[in-house]
Protein backbone atom coordinates (compact mmCIF):
# COMPACT_ATOMS: atom_id res chain seq x y z
CA UNK A 1 0.00 0.00 0.00
CA UNK A 2 1.09 3.40 -0.79
CA UNK A 3 1.10 5.72 2.63
CA UNK A 4 2.51 8.55 1.32
CA UNK A 5 -0.59 11.17 0.38
CA UNK A 6 -1.74 9.88 4.05
CA UNK A 7 1.66 11.06 5.87
CA UNK A 8 1.26 14.23 3.77
CA UNK A 9 -2.40 14.60 4.68
CA UNK A 10 -1.43 14.09 8.71
CA UNK A 11 1.10 16.20 7.91
CA UNK A 12 -0.32 19.53 6.61
CA UNK A 13 -2.66 18.86 9.32
CA UNK A 14 -0.44 18.83 12.37
CA UNK A 15 1.35 22.05 10.85
CA UNK A 16 -1.58 23.81 10.34
CA UNK A 17 -3.54 23.01 13.87
CA UNK A 18 -1.26 24.70 16.32
CA UNK A 19 -4.29 24.99 18.30
CA UNK A 20 -7.28 23.74 16.52
CA UNK A 21 -8.94 20.51 16.01
CA UNK A 22 -9.98 20.20 11.93
CA UNK A 23 -8.79 18.01 9.55
CA UNK A 24 -10.23 16.50 6.28
CA UNK A 25 -11.71 13.57 7.82
CA UNK A 26 -13.88 15.51 10.43
CA UNK A 27 -15.54 17.29 7.81
CA UNK A 28 -17.59 14.16 6.50
CA UNK A 29 -17.82 13.50 10.11
CA UNK A 30 -21.14 10.98 10.40
CA UNK A 31 -23.76 12.18 13.52
CA UNK A 32 -23.60 8.58 15.63
CA UNK A 33 -25.68 7.48 18.48
CA UNK A 34 -25.58 9.75 21.62
CA UNK A 35 -22.85 8.66 23.76
CA UNK A 36 -24.27 9.29 27.43
CA UNK A 37 -21.17 9.35 29.93
CA UNK A 38 -19.88 12.22 27.34
CA UNK A 39 -22.80 14.14 27.84
CA UNK A 40 -22.97 13.48 31.48
CA UNK A 41 -19.12 14.34 31.93
CA UNK A 42 -19.89 17.69 29.43
CA UNK A 43 -22.78 18.29 32.06
CA UNK A 44 -20.50 18.24 34.94
CA UNK A 45 -17.77 20.39 33.16
CA UNK A 46 -20.16 23.39 31.84
CA UNK A 47 -22.13 23.47 35.29
CA UNK A 48 -19.37 23.45 37.26
CA UNK A 49 -17.75 26.53 34.51
CA UNK A 50 -20.55 28.53 35.00
CA UNK A 51 -20.86 28.46 38.68
CA UNK A 52 -17.16 30.18 38.52
CA UNK A 53 -18.28 32.78 36.12
CA UNK A 54 -20.93 33.68 38.05
CA UNK A 55 -18.93 33.56 40.99
CA UNK A 56 -15.82 35.60 38.87
CA UNK A 57 -19.00 38.26 37.60
CA UNK A 58 -19.20 39.43 41.14
CA UNK A 59 -15.46 40.28 41.34
CA UNK A 60 -15.27 41.88 37.89
CA UNK A 61 -16.25 45.61 38.39
CA UNK A 62 -14.16 47.69 35.93
CA UNK A 63 -12.14 47.57 32.92
CA UNK A 64 -9.06 46.04 34.43
CA UNK A 65 -10.69 43.12 36.00
CA UNK A 66 -12.21 42.21 32.96
CA UNK A 67 -8.94 42.17 30.73
CA UNK A 68 -6.86 41.06 33.82
CA UNK A 69 -8.66 39.64 36.68
CA UNK A 70 -7.30 42.97 37.91
CA UNK A 71 -3.84 41.45 38.05
CA UNK A 72 -4.33 39.08 40.72
CA UNK A 73 -3.65 35.56 39.10
CA UNK A 74 -0.33 33.72 41.09
CA UNK A 75 2.82 33.07 38.55
CA UNK A 76 1.65 29.12 39.11
CA UNK A 77 -2.12 29.71 38.72
CA UNK A 78 -1.42 31.46 35.48
CA UNK A 79 1.31 29.12 34.16
CA UNK A 80 -1.58 26.68 34.30
CA UNK A 81 -3.97 28.85 32.66
CA UNK A 82 -1.35 29.49 29.49
CA UNK A 83 -1.01 25.84 29.34
CA UNK A 84 -4.49 25.63 29.09
CA UNK A 85 -4.49 28.25 26.44
CA UNK A 86 -1.81 26.25 24.22
CA UNK A 87 -2.75 22.90 24.86
CA UNK A 88 -4.82 22.66 21.87
CA UNK A 89 -7.17 19.78 20.81
CA UNK A 90 -5.29 19.39 17.44
CA UNK A 91 -2.23 18.75 19.86
CA UNK A 92 -4.24 16.35 21.76
CA UNK A 93 -6.14 14.56 18.45
CA UNK A 94 -4.04 15.79 16.12
CA UNK A 95 -0.29 15.18 16.81
CA UNK A 96 -1.36 11.74 18.50
CA UNK A 97 -3.00 10.66 15.31
CA UNK A 98 -0.24 11.61 13.18
CA UNK A 99 2.24 9.84 15.38
CA UNK A 100 -0.31 7.23 15.15
CA UNK A 101 0.01 7.23 10.86
CA UNK A 102 3.63 7.98 10.91
CA UNK A 103 5.63 7.45 14.05
CA UNK A 104 8.59 8.80 14.71
CA UNK A 105 7.77 12.19 12.63
CA UNK A 106 4.99 13.29 14.84
CA UNK A 107 7.60 13.98 17.55
CA UNK A 108 9.26 16.51 15.60
CA UNK A 109 6.01 18.82 15.32
CA UNK A 110 5.26 18.04 19.19
CA UNK A 111 8.75 19.29 19.84
CA UNK A 112 8.29 21.94 17.15
CA UNK A 113 4.94 23.50 19.55
CA UNK A 114 7.38 24.04 22.50
CA UNK A 115 10.29 25.74 20.96
CA UNK A 116 8.48 29.21 21.07
CA UNK A 117 8.56 29.25 24.63
CA UNK A 118 12.67 29.91 25.66
CA UNK A 119 11.84 32.93 23.48
CA UNK A 120 8.66 34.21 25.21
CA UNK A 121 10.12 33.55 28.89
CA UNK A 122 13.68 35.18 27.88
CA UNK A 123 13.01 38.19 25.26
CA UNK A 124 8.88 38.43 25.95
CA UNK A 125 7.43 38.29 29.11
CA UNK A 126 8.97 40.48 31.93
CA UNK A 127 9.06 43.20 29.29
CA UNK A 128 5.84 43.21 28.43
CA UNK A 129 4.61 42.94 31.93
CA UNK A 130 6.29 46.22 32.49
CA UNK A 131 5.53 47.71 29.65
CA UNK A 132 1.67 47.36 28.99
CA UNK A 133 -1.59 47.42 30.50
CA UNK A 134 -3.84 45.05 28.89
CA UNK A 135 -2.38 43.74 26.16
CA UNK A 136 0.28 43.86 23.15
CA UNK A 137 -0.97 46.84 21.40
CA UNK A 138 0.08 48.73 24.80
CA UNK A 139 3.85 47.86 24.31
CA UNK A 140 4.53 48.28 20.66
CA UNK A 141 2.82 52.11 21.12
CA UNK A 142 4.81 52.97 24.22
CA UNK A 143 6.52 55.29 22.38
CA UNK A 144 5.67 55.34 18.82
CA UNK A 145 2.21 57.20 17.96
CA UNK A 146 -0.06 55.56 19.02
CA UNK A 147 -3.35 55.29 16.61
CA UNK A 148 -1.47 54.11 13.54
CA UNK A 149 0.75 51.67 15.75
CA UNK A 150 -2.33 50.31 17.68
CA UNK A 151 -4.92 50.34 14.64
CA UNK A 152 -2.01 47.73 13.00
CA UNK A 153 -1.94 46.20 16.36
CA UNK A 154 -5.71 45.82 16.61
CA UNK A 155 -5.91 44.65 13.03
CA UNK A 156 -3.52 41.89 12.85
CA UNK A 157 -4.80 40.54 16.16
CA UNK A 158 -8.43 40.22 15.10
CA UNK A 159 -6.86 38.31 12.30
CA UNK A 160 -5.46 36.13 14.18
CA UNK A 161 -8.45 35.77 16.24
CA UNK A 162 -10.58 35.50 13.47
CA UNK A 163 -9.07 32.79 11.92
CA UNK A 164 -8.47 30.97 15.28
CA UNK A 165 -11.84 31.36 16.47
CA UNK A 166 -13.54 29.77 12.97
CA UNK A 167 -11.10 27.14 13.14
CA UNK A 168 -12.19 26.40 16.90
CA UNK A 169 -15.83 27.03 15.92
CA UNK A 170 -15.71 24.14 13.20
CA UNK A 171 -14.14 21.55 15.21
CA UNK A 172 -16.11 21.77 18.38
CA UNK A 173 -19.14 21.65 16.08
CA UNK A 174 -17.83 18.40 13.91
CA UNK A 175 -16.74 17.00 17.68
CA UNK A 176 -19.52 16.99 19.66
CA UNK A 177 -22.04 15.99 16.12
CA UNK A 178 -19.69 12.87 16.12
CA UNK A 179 -19.57 12.12 19.72
CA UNK A 180 -22.39 13.35 21.29
CA UNK A 181 -25.00 13.16 18.44
CA UNK A 182 -26.07 16.59 18.12
CA UNK A 183 -26.63 18.20 14.96
CA UNK A 184 -23.25 20.13 13.83
CA UNK A 185 -25.46 23.82 13.97
CA UNK A 186 -26.58 23.13 17.42
CA UNK A 187 -23.55 22.17 18.50
CA UNK A 188 -22.05 25.27 17.33
CA UNK A 189 -24.32 27.91 18.64
CA UNK A 190 -23.94 26.17 22.02
CA UNK A 191 -20.09 26.44 22.19
CA UNK A 192 -20.55 30.30 21.29
CA UNK A 193 -23.54 30.93 23.64
CA UNK A 194 -20.98 29.15 26.48
CA UNK A 195 -18.23 31.52 25.37
CA UNK A 196 -20.04 34.79 25.08
CA UNK A 197 -21.31 33.92 28.90
CA UNK A 198 -17.91 33.07 30.11
CA UNK A 199 -16.33 35.98 28.65
CA UNK A 200 -19.32 38.47 29.17
CA UNK A 201 -19.98 37.76 32.69
CA UNK A 202 -16.99 36.35 34.05
CA UNK A 203 -14.11 38.11 31.60
CA UNK A 204 -10.35 37.19 32.57
CA UNK A 205 -11.31 35.81 35.79
CA UNK A 206 -13.50 33.20 34.78
CA UNK A 207 -11.51 32.76 31.80
CA UNK A 208 -8.94 32.08 33.28
CA UNK A 209 -10.68 29.62 35.67
CA UNK A 210 -11.68 27.71 32.99
CA UNK A 211 -8.21 27.11 31.48
CA UNK A 212 -7.10 25.83 34.60
CA UNK A 213 -9.63 23.28 35.20
CA UNK A 214 -9.73 22.69 31.46
CA UNK A 215 -5.39 22.02 31.91
CA UNK A 216 -5.92 19.44 34.73
CA UNK A 217 -8.39 17.64 33.01
CA UNK A 218 -6.23 17.32 29.89
CA UNK A 219 -3.36 16.18 31.76
CA UNK A 220 -4.89 13.93 34.30
CA UNK A 221 -6.50 12.00 31.05
CA UNK A 222 -3.44 12.27 29.06
CA UNK A 223 -1.34 10.95 31.63
CA UNK A 224 -3.78 7.82 32.49
CA UNK A 225 -3.76 6.80 28.75
CA UNK A 226 -0.08 7.05 28.76
CA UNK A 227 0.24 5.39 32.12
CA UNK A 228 -2.15 2.28 31.03
CA UNK A 229 -0.33 2.17 27.57
CA UNK A 230 3.59 1.96 29.41
CA UNK A 231 1.97 -0.61 31.59
CA UNK A 232 0.93 -2.98 28.57
CA UNK A 233 4.39 -2.90 27.49
CA UNK A 234 6.07 -3.30 30.80
CA UNK A 235 7.50 0.44 30.77
CA UNK A 236 9.61 -0.02 28.34
CA UNK A 237 10.02 1.97 25.59
CA UNK A 238 12.07 -0.55 23.84
CA UNK A 239 9.08 -2.51 24.01
CA UNK A 240 6.91 -0.17 23.13
CA UNK A 241 8.63 0.76 19.92
CA UNK A 242 9.26 -3.17 19.11
CA UNK A 243 5.83 -4.03 19.36
CA UNK A 244 4.18 -0.90 17.47
CA UNK A 245 6.79 -1.97 14.49
CA UNK A 246 5.40 -5.16 14.27
CA UNK A 247 1.67 -4.67 15.00
CA UNK A 248 2.43 -1.61 11.98
CA UNK A 249 3.90 -4.26 9.55
CA UNK A 250 0.77 -6.46 10.00
CA UNK A 251 -1.90 -3.63 10.02
CA UNK A 252 0.07 -2.02 6.70
CA UNK A 253 1.22 -5.22 4.94
CA UNK A 254 4.62 -4.39 5.01
CA UNK A 255 7.89 -5.98 5.92
CA UNK A 256 9.16 -5.48 9.36
CA UNK A 257 12.28 -3.03 7.51
CA UNK A 258 9.37 -1.19 6.26
CA UNK A 259 7.29 -0.85 9.22
CA UNK A 260 10.93 -0.30 10.87
CA UNK A 261 10.79 3.07 9.06
CA UNK A 262 8.17 4.60 11.33
CA UNK A 263 11.24 5.10 14.12
CA UNK A 264 13.00 7.05 11.68
CA UNK A 265 12.68 10.93 10.09
CA UNK A 266 10.38 10.22 6.83
CA UNK A 267 9.45 12.52 4.23
CA UNK A 268 6.68 15.43 6.54
CA UNK A 269 9.41 18.03 6.31
CA UNK A 270 11.46 17.18 2.62
CA UNK A 271 11.04 20.29 1.53
CA UNK A 272 13.70 22.48 3.04
CA UNK A 273 11.66 25.41 2.67
CA UNK A 274 8.52 24.20 4.06
CA UNK A 275 10.45 22.93 6.77
CA UNK A 276 11.97 25.99 7.55
CA UNK A 277 8.92 28.41 7.27
CA UNK A 278 7.08 25.83 9.93
CA UNK A 279 10.19 25.98 11.95
CA UNK A 280 10.20 29.67 11.78
CA UNK A 281 6.27 30.22 12.22
CA UNK A 282 6.07 27.85 15.03
CA UNK A 283 9.12 29.46 16.80
CA UNK A 284 7.95 32.78 16.87
CA UNK A 285 4.48 32.80 15.97
CA UNK A 286 4.18 31.61 19.92
CA UNK A 287 5.63 35.13 21.32
CA UNK A 288 2.98 37.15 18.65
CA UNK A 289 -0.03 35.37 19.76
CA UNK A 290 -2.45 37.99 21.30
CA UNK A 291 -4.12 35.61 23.92
CA UNK A 292 -1.09 34.30 24.72
CA UNK A 293 0.56 37.43 25.36
CA UNK A 294 -2.11 38.50 27.03
CA UNK A 295 -1.96 36.40 30.03
CA UNK A 296 1.03 38.37 31.19
CA UNK A 297 -1.26 41.16 32.06
CA UNK A 298 -3.21 39.32 34.92
CA UNK A 299 0.17 38.64 37.09
CA UNK A 300 1.00 41.18 39.64
CA UNK A 301 4.78 41.77 38.49
CA UNK A 302 7.18 40.60 35.88
CA UNK A 303 8.83 37.74 38.50
CA UNK A 304 5.23 36.10 38.47
CA UNK A 305 5.06 36.88 34.80
CA UNK A 306 8.48 35.17 34.46
CA UNK A 307 7.41 32.26 36.84
CA UNK A 308 4.36 31.31 34.96
CA UNK A 309 6.54 31.14 31.50
CA UNK A 310 8.58 28.69 33.38
CA UNK A 311 5.51 26.71 34.45
CA UNK A 312 3.60 26.49 30.88
CA UNK A 313 6.26 25.63 29.82
CA UNK A 314 7.28 22.41 31.95
CA UNK A 315 3.77 21.54 31.68
CA UNK A 316 3.43 21.69 28.21
CA UNK A 317 6.27 20.31 27.75
CA UNK A 318 5.06 17.23 29.24
CA UNK A 319 1.53 16.84 27.43
CA UNK A 320 3.74 16.97 24.51
CA UNK A 321 5.37 14.09 25.18
CA UNK A 322 2.24 12.29 26.70
CA UNK A 323 0.98 13.00 22.96
CA UNK A 324 3.78 10.90 21.74
CA UNK A 325 3.32 7.71 23.82
CA UNK A 326 -0.54 7.89 23.34
CA UNK A 327 -0.05 7.53 19.35
CA UNK A 328 2.62 4.58 19.66
CA UNK A 329 -0.71 3.48 22.21
CA UNK A 330 -2.74 3.73 19.37
CA UNK A 331 -0.78 2.02 17.40
CA UNK A 332 -0.97 -0.84 19.68
CA UNK A 333 -4.86 -1.06 20.80
CA UNK A 334 -6.42 0.90 18.13
CA UNK A 335 -5.19 -0.14 14.57
CA UNK A 336 -5.42 -4.22 14.77
CA UNK A 337 -8.87 -3.87 16.72
CA UNK A 338 -12.03 -4.29 13.98
CA UNK A 339 -14.40 -2.23 16.99
CA UNK A 340 -12.41 1.17 15.77
CA UNK A 341 -12.16 0.73 11.70
CA UNK A 342 -14.05 2.25 9.42
CA UNK A 343 -14.15 -1.34 7.33
CA UNK A 344 -16.65 0.14 4.68
CA UNK A 345 -13.95 2.82 4.03
CA UNK A 346 -10.58 1.44 3.93
CA UNK A 347 -12.73 -1.35 1.05
CA UNK A 348 -12.48 2.15 -1.28
CA UNK A 349 -9.61 4.11 -0.37
CA UNK A 350 -7.73 0.98 0.44
CA UNK A 351 -5.79 2.43 3.18
CA UNK A 352 -6.23 2.46 7.21
CA UNK A 353 -9.18 4.24 8.17
CA UNK A 354 -10.95 4.43 11.70
CA UNK A 355 -14.34 5.47 12.69
CA UNK A 356 -14.76 9.08 12.69
CA UNK A 357 -11.52 9.42 10.90
CA UNK A 358 -8.13 9.14 11.91
CA UNK A 359 -7.78 12.12 14.08
CA UNK A 360 -9.88 10.12 16.62
CA UNK A 361 -7.27 7.86 17.85
CA UNK A 362 -6.73 9.36 20.56
CA UNK A 363 -10.63 9.15 21.46
CA UNK A 364 -10.86 5.41 20.23
CA UNK A 365 -7.58 4.73 22.36
CA UNK A 366 -9.32 5.51 25.73
CA UNK A 367 -12.16 3.44 24.91
CA UNK A 368 -10.16 0.77 24.36
CA UNK A 369 -7.93 1.65 27.80
CA UNK A 370 -10.53 2.48 30.22
CA UNK A 371 -14.28 1.63 28.70
CA UNK A 372 -17.42 4.01 27.73
CA UNK A 373 -16.91 6.04 31.20
CA UNK A 374 -13.15 6.97 30.45
CA UNK A 375 -14.13 7.70 26.17
CA UNK A 376 -16.59 9.83 27.93
CA UNK A 377 -14.35 11.71 29.99
CA UNK A 378 -11.42 12.18 27.23
CA UNK A 379 -14.70 13.40 24.96
CA UNK A 380 -15.67 16.18 27.70
CA UNK A 381 -12.25 17.03 27.72
CA UNK A 382 -11.64 17.55 23.83
CA UNK A 383 -14.49 19.98 24.00
CA UNK A 384 -13.55 21.29 27.26
CA UNK A 385 -10.17 22.31 25.53
CA UNK A 386 -11.57 23.95 22.75
CA UNK A 387 -14.51 25.93 24.93
CA UNK A 388 -11.10 27.39 26.82
CA UNK A 389 -9.12 28.53 24.20
CA UNK A 390 -11.83 30.19 22.36
CA UNK A 391 -13.03 32.04 25.45
CA UNK A 392 -9.25 33.68 25.35
CA UNK A 393 -9.55 34.18 21.75
CA UNK A 394 -12.72 35.91 22.30
CA UNK A 395 -11.09 38.19 25.41
CA UNK A 396 -8.34 38.89 23.03
CA UNK A 397 -10.65 39.84 20.66
CA UNK A 398 -12.43 42.35 22.86
CA UNK A 399 -9.77 44.31 23.87
CA UNK A 400 -8.73 45.10 20.68
CA UNK A 401 -12.01 46.03 19.69
CA UNK A 402 -12.64 48.26 22.77
CA UNK A 403 -9.41 48.99 24.52
CA UNK A 404 -7.57 49.69 20.98
CA UNK A 405 -9.94 50.80 18.59
CA UNK A 406 -12.61 52.10 20.34
CA UNK A 407 -10.62 53.89 23.63
CA UNK A 408 -7.35 54.80 22.28
CA UNK A 409 -7.79 55.12 18.49
CA UNK A 410 -11.68 56.75 17.90
CA UNK A 411 -12.18 57.88 21.91
CA UNK A 412 -8.19 59.17 21.60
CA UNK A 413 -8.89 57.94 25.34
CA UNK A 414 -11.17 60.20 26.29
CA UNK A 415 -13.31 57.54 27.76
CA UNK A 416 -14.51 56.32 31.20
CA UNK A 417 -13.85 53.09 32.39
CA UNK A 418 -17.23 52.16 32.39
CA UNK A 419 -18.07 52.81 28.87
CA UNK A 420 -15.16 50.74 27.89
CA UNK A 421 -15.93 48.00 29.83
CA UNK A 422 -19.58 48.31 28.14
CA UNK A 423 -17.49 48.54 24.51
CA UNK A 424 -15.78 45.26 25.75
CA UNK A 425 -18.89 43.37 26.49
CA UNK A 426 -20.91 44.63 23.13
CA UNK A 427 -17.50 43.33 21.21
CA UNK A 428 -17.93 39.92 23.01
CA UNK A 429 -21.76 39.76 21.69
CA UNK A 430 -20.63 40.58 18.53
CA UNK A 431 -17.38 38.30 18.29
CA UNK A 432 -19.50 35.44 19.57
CA UNK A 433 -22.25 35.87 16.79
CA UNK A 434 -19.50 36.36 14.13
CA UNK A 435 -17.68 32.84 14.91
CA UNK A 436 -21.20 31.38 14.94
CA UNK A 437 -22.19 32.29 12.03
CA UNK A 438 -18.98 31.62 10.43
CA UNK A 439 -18.98 28.16 12.12
CA UNK A 440 -22.29 27.21 10.05
CA UNK A 441 -21.11 28.72 6.92
CA UNK A 442 -17.41 26.56 7.04
CA UNK A 443 -19.09 23.68 7.90
CA UNK A 444 -17.93 21.60 4.99
CA UNK A 445 -14.67 23.35 4.51
CA UNK A 446 -10.95 22.21 6.10
CA UNK A 447 -10.00 24.89 7.88
CA UNK A 448 -6.63 23.97 9.46
CA UNK A 449 -5.24 26.06 7.05
CA UNK A 450 -6.62 29.00 8.82
CA UNK A 451 -4.80 27.92 11.85
CA UNK A 452 -1.60 28.18 10.15
CA UNK A 453 -2.37 31.14 8.71
CA UNK A 454 -2.87 32.79 12.47
CA UNK A 455 0.54 31.18 13.35
CA UNK A 456 1.69 33.15 10.34
CA UNK A 457 0.47 36.27 10.88
CA UNK A 458 1.61 36.41 14.40
CA UNK A 459 5.05 35.67 13.77
CA UNK A 460 5.24 37.61 10.29
CA UNK A 461 3.15 40.90 11.52
CA UNK A 462 2.74 41.08 15.35
CA UNK A 463 6.46 39.45 16.27
CA UNK A 464 9.07 41.90 14.26
CA UNK A 465 7.47 45.43 15.60
CA UNK A 466 7.32 43.54 18.92
CA UNK A 467 10.29 42.34 19.96
CA UNK A 468 12.02 45.75 17.78
CA UNK A 469 9.74 48.17 19.31
CA UNK A 470 11.26 46.78 22.72
CA UNK A 471 14.97 46.19 21.79
CA UNK A 472 15.73 48.47 19.06
CA UNK A 473 16.24 52.43 19.59
CA UNK A 474 16.19 53.25 15.72
CA UNK A 475 12.23 52.01 15.11
CA UNK A 476 9.89 54.95 14.46
CA UNK A 477 6.15 54.44 13.91
CA UNK A 478 6.76 55.17 9.67
CA UNK A 479 8.87 52.07 10.39
CA UNK A 480 6.74 50.11 12.42
CA UNK A 481 3.64 50.38 10.57
CA UNK A 482 4.98 49.71 6.55
CA UNK A 483 6.94 46.78 8.19
CA UNK A 484 3.95 45.27 10.18
CA UNK A 485 1.86 45.71 7.18
CA UNK A 486 3.73 44.12 4.71
CA UNK A 487 4.34 41.05 6.95
CA UNK A 488 0.53 40.90 7.76
CA UNK A 489 -0.81 41.45 3.87
CA UNK A 490 2.26 39.36 2.24
CA UNK A 491 1.64 36.58 5.05
CA UNK A 492 -1.91 35.87 4.00
CA UNK A 493 -1.90 36.48 0.30
CA UNK A 494 0.87 33.56 0.04
CA UNK A 495 -1.34 31.47 2.42
CA UNK A 496 -4.30 32.08 0.18
CA UNK A 497 -1.96 31.94 -3.17
CA UNK A 498 -0.65 28.10 -1.37
CA UNK A 499 -2.14 24.54 -2.47
CA UNK A 500 -3.61 24.38 0.76
CA UNK A 501 -5.91 27.39 0.33
CA UNK A 502 -5.99 27.80 -3.91
CA UNK A 503 -6.31 24.31 -4.67
CA UNK A 504 -7.30 22.29 -1.58
CA UNK A 505 -10.00 24.65 -0.69
CA UNK A 506 -11.31 27.15 -2.87
CA UNK A 507 -10.55 24.98 -5.57
CA UNK A 508 -9.55 28.08 -8.40
CA UNK A 509 -7.19 25.27 -10.07
CA UNK A 510 -5.12 22.04 -9.66
CA UNK A 511 -2.13 24.30 -9.42
CA UNK A 512 -1.10 26.56 -6.92
CA UNK A 513 0.11 30.03 -7.42
CA UNK A 514 2.70 29.56 -4.76
CA UNK A 515 4.41 26.06 -4.52
CA UNK A 516 5.15 26.37 -0.70
CA UNK A 517 3.06 26.02 2.61
CA UNK A 518 4.54 28.13 4.95
CA UNK A 519 5.21 32.18 4.52
CA UNK A 520 7.13 32.61 6.83
CA UNK A 521 10.47 32.39 5.15
CA UNK A 522 9.94 35.11 3.43
CA UNK A 523 6.86 37.31 5.21
CA UNK A 524 8.74 37.68 8.47
CA UNK A 525 12.34 38.55 7.06
CA UNK A 526 10.61 40.97 4.83
CA UNK A 527 8.96 42.57 7.60
CA UNK A 528 11.74 43.23 9.95
CA UNK A 529 13.62 44.77 7.01
CA UNK A 530 10.74 46.72 6.23
CA UNK A 531 11.05 47.95 9.54
CA UNK A 532 14.89 48.57 9.42
CA UNK A 533 14.57 50.49 5.80
CA UNK A 534 11.54 52.72 6.87
CA UNK A 535 12.81 53.57 10.37
CA UNK A 536 16.79 54.58 9.40
CA UNK A 537 15.44 56.60 6.32
CA UNK A 538 13.19 58.81 8.56
CA UNK A 539 14.56 61.63 9.88
CA UNK A 540 11.21 63.77 10.95
CA UNK A 541 11.15 65.28 13.93
CA UNK A 542 8.37 62.99 15.66
CA UNK A 543 11.44 60.11 14.47
CA UNK A 544 14.22 62.16 16.49
CA UNK A 545 11.69 62.15 19.68
CA UNK A 546 10.54 58.08 19.51
CA UNK A 547 14.05 57.88 19.54
CA UNK A 548 14.96 59.78 22.54
CA UNK A 549 12.47 58.18 24.31
CA UNK A 550 13.67 54.80 24.13
CA UNK A 551 16.00 54.98 27.27
CA UNK A 552 13.20 55.87 29.54
CA UNK A 553 11.50 52.53 28.00
CA UNK A 554 14.07 50.57 28.51
CA UNK A 555 14.60 51.69 32.00
CA UNK A 556 11.33 51.21 32.41
CA UNK A 557 11.08 47.72 30.32
CA UNK A 558 13.71 46.43 32.63
CA UNK A 559 12.86 47.42 36.42
CA UNK A 560 9.36 48.12 35.71
CA UNK A 561 9.83 51.52 37.39
CA UNK A 562 6.98 53.95 36.77
CA UNK A 563 4.13 51.34 36.91
CA UNK A 564 0.91 51.66 38.56
CA UNK A 565 -1.25 48.70 39.61
CA UNK A 566 -1.28 46.97 36.10
CA UNK A 567 0.43 49.90 34.15
CA UNK A 568 -0.56 53.93 34.33
CA UNK A 569 0.32 53.58 30.96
Amino acid sequence: MKWNSLKALVASTAFMSGMAFAGPDLGAAEQQATNWPAIIMFMIFVGATLFITKWAAKQTTNTNDFYTAGGGISGFQNGLAIAGDYMSAASFLGISAMVFMSGFDGLLYSLGFMVGWPIVLFLIAERLRNLGKFNLSDVVSFRLAEKPVRTLAAVSSLVVVAFYLIAQMVGAGQLIKLLFGLNYNIAVVIVGLLMMAYVMFGGMLATTWVQIIKAVMLLSGATFMAFMVMKGVGFSFTEMFTQAIQVFSKVHDVTLDQAGAIMGPGKLAANPVDAISLGLALMFGTAGLPHILMRFFTVKDAKEARKSVVVATGFIGYFYLLTFIIGFGAILYVSNNPQFLDVAKMAVTGKLELVGGNNMAAVHLSDALGGDLFMGFISAVAFATILAVVAGLTLSGASAISHDLYANVFKKGQTTPESELRMSKIATLGLAIFAMILGILFEKQNVAFMVGLAFSVAACANFPVLVLSMFWKGLTTRGAVIGGVVGLVLAVVLIVLSKAVWVDTLGISDTPINPYNGPALFAMPLSFFCCWLFSVTDNSAQAQAERKAFDAQYVRSQTGVGISGASDH
